[in-house]
C-alpha cells in the first residue's frame, strides 16, 4: 500500500495545526505531509505583530511558534516562499511557484488542507497601492512596516479604528511618532455598540492620538516620487509618511474559489462540521479563510482569530489522521488593549440582535476592578444584552482599565452554555479585595439585566404573570 500525501496551502495557524495533528495520528511511512507558503515565516503569532513593531516584544523570533527545522524533525516538509498559484482538484495537483528560485512545479496530493488565511481590505480609492501604504496581516507585512519606520517616518495615518488599527496606532505612538486615526463610523471599534465605542474614543484621544470620526477616506495623495504624502477625506487632507490600512480583513479564498471550492455569503470556504469542504471530498479548510456559524444568531460568519484557526486546524487534523471531531461554531469573543485601556466583547451587539430577530433588553453598569477602597482599583464598564422574557444572555461588552477585560471569559462561557442573566447573577464567583468588589461587575450587570427583563415582563404582560 503506497503512502498518501497531504498538501497544506498556508503554513500558519490553521494549516500547520492540521498538519501537526495529522502527523500525531499517522506516521511518515503512512502519510507524507508537505506545506507551502508564499511568506518567509511559518507558524507565528500574527496577534503579536503590533507589539513587535512597538518594541514591546523583541526580537522577531519571539513570535515564531515553531520553525521550519522543528517541523522537519517531525517529518513535515515546509516550503516557504513557495506560492500555490493554481489548484487542480480533479487531478489532485497544486501548481506551486518558487518565488526566489523561479519556475513552477506540480505537487500532487491525496488530501488538501487550505489555510490561506485572510487579506487586509483595501478600499477602491486613488493611491491605495502607493509605496508607503501597508496592510498588516502577516509577519512579512509587519517586517515591511518596521523597516519603513526605521528608514525615517514622522507622521502616520491609520485608516480604520478597529482592533488592528488601534493596536497599530498605539505601537506608533510608543515609538514617538505623530499618529492620526481616521474612522468612517461615528465611533471606533465597530465590534462594540456605539455607546461603548465612545469610551474607547475618549481613551484614544487621551493617549495623544488624533482621532477623526465619521470621515471616510476618499484618496491617498502621492508626491512626485509616487510615495504617499497625505490621506484625503471630504473634510481635510492629513500629511502622512506612512499609512496603515486597519479596515479589517476578508477571507483569502480567491485561489480556492477559482478551483471551484464553494464559498459562502461571508466569502469564506463552506465546510461541514469536520472542516471538510462541502463541495470537495478531498479538500479541508481551517482558519481565517473559513466560514463558520455563530452559536447565538445561527448566522454564517467569518471571524479572523488565531484561536479559531488553531481549533479548526486541530479538528481537520484529527479527522485527517483517522479520528473523529467536529467544530461547534463561535460566539465571537475577542479582547484587545490600547495602552492601559482594555476592550472585550462576546456574542451579539444590539444591531446583531435586531438583525437576528431577537427582542432584547440591555443593562450597563460602572464599577471598579477591585474593591473600591483597595489600592489600584480601576474603572470598568460592563454592558449586557439579554433576550426579552427568557433573560437568555445574547451578548456582552467590557471597557475598562487593568483587570477588566478577562472578565469577558465568564460571560463567554455563560453565553456558550445559553445561560440566562438570572443564572449569571447567581454564579459563585471568587472574591477578595485585591481582585474584585464583593459584588463583581459581572454579577452587578447580570442583576441589573435581570431587573430589566422582569420589568419588561411586568409591563408587557401584567404584574404577577
Amino acid at each position: 500500500m503506497s503512502r498518501e500525501r497531504l498538501v497544506v496551502v498556508g503554513a500558519d495557524a490553521g494549516g500547520m495545526t492540521a498538519a501537526s495533528q495529522a502527523r500525531r495520528r499517522r506516521g511518515p511511512d503512512d502519510l507524507e505531509i508537505v506545506a507551502v507558503d508564499r511568506g518567509r515565516h511559518a507558524s507565528y503569532s500574527a496577534c503579536g505583530i503590533p507589539y513587535w513593531i512597538a518594541g514591546t516584544v523583541d526580537p522577531v523570533d519571539t513570535l515564531i511558534t515553531r520553525t521550519v527545522a522543528e517541523f522537519g524533525k517531525r517529518d513535515i516538509d515546509v516550503r516557504l516562499r513557495h506560492e500555490a498559484v493554481e489548484l487542480d482538484l480533479d487531478a489532485g495537483v497544486v501548481v506551486v511557484r518558487d518565488l526566489d528560485g523561479g519556475g513552477e512545479s506540480r505537487l500532487g496530493f491525496d488530501q488538501l488542507v487550505i489555510g490561506t488565511g485572510a487579506v487586509p481590505v483595501r478600499p477602491d480609492i486613488p493611491g491605495v497601492d502607493a509605496p508607503g501604504v501597508f496592510g498588516v496581516q502577516t509577519l512579512d507585512d509587519g517586517e515591511a512596516v518596521r523597516a519603513a519606520v526605521a528608514a525615517g517616518v514622522e507622521r502616520v495615518v491609520v485608516v480604520g479604528g478597529g482592533y488592528i488599527g488601534l493596536e497599530m496606532a498605539e505601537a506608533f505612538t510608543q515609538r514617538g511618532l505623530a499618529v492620526t486615526v481616521l474612522e468612517a463610523a461615528p465611533q471606533p471599534m465597530s465590534t462594540l455598540d456605539p455607546d461603548m465605542g465612545a469610551l474607547v474614543a475618549q481613551a484614544v484621544v487621551e493617549l495623544g492620538i488624533e482621532l477623526f470620526r465619521g470621515e471616510p477616506v476618499t484618496a491617498i495623495a502621492t508626491g512626485s516620487d509616487g510615495r504617499v504624502r497625505a490621506v484625503v477625506t471630504p473634510q481635510r487632507e492629513i500629511p502622512a509618511d506612512l499609512v496603515v490600512l486597519g479596515l479589517g480583513v476578508r477571507p483569502a479564498t480567491d485561489l480556492a474559489r477559482a478551483a471551484g471550492v464553494q464559498t459562502g455569503v461571508t466569502g469564506g470556504i463552506v465546510t461541514d462540521a469536520r472542516m471538510r469542504a462541502v463541495s470537495h471530498e478531498r479538500v479541508w479548510a481551517a482558519g481565517d479563510c473559513v466560514q463558520t456559524i455563530h452559536r447565538v444568531s445561527r448566522a454564517p460568519i467569518s471571524v479572523p482569530l488565531g484561536t479559531h484557526a488553531n481549533k479548526q486546524g486541530r479538528i481537520a487534523g484529527i479527522n485527517l489522521g483517522g479520528g473523529y471531531a467536529t467544530f461547534p461554531g463561535v460566539v465571537g469573543t475577542a479582547v484587545t488593549r490600547v495602552c492601559d485601556l482594555e476592550v472585550a466583547r462576546t456574542g451579539l451587539r444590539q444591531d446583531d440582535a435586531e438583525q437576528a430577530g431577537f427582542r432584547f433588553v440591555t443593562a450597563t453598569v460602572e464599577s471598579t476592578t477591585r474593591a473600591g477602597y483597595f489600592p489600584g482599583a480601576r474603572p470598568i464598564t460592563t454592558k449586557l444584552i439579554a433576550e426579552q422574557r427568557s433573560g437568555r444572555l445574547l451578548g456582552a461588552q467590557i471597557v475598562g482599565r487593568e483587570g477588566a477585560a478577562k472578565r469577558i471569559d465568564v460571560l463567554a462561557t455563560a453565553l456558550w452554555n445559553e445561560m440566562t442573566v438570572e443564572d449569571i447573577a447567581g454564579l459563585d464567583l471568587s472574591y477578595a479585595p485585591p481582585f474584585a468588589p464583593v459584588w463583581d461587575p459581572v454579577l452587578i450587570a447580570a442583576r441589573k439585566a435581570w431587573d430589566a427583563v422582569e420589568l419588561d415582563i411586568s409591563e408587557r404582560y401584567g404584574a404577577g404573570r
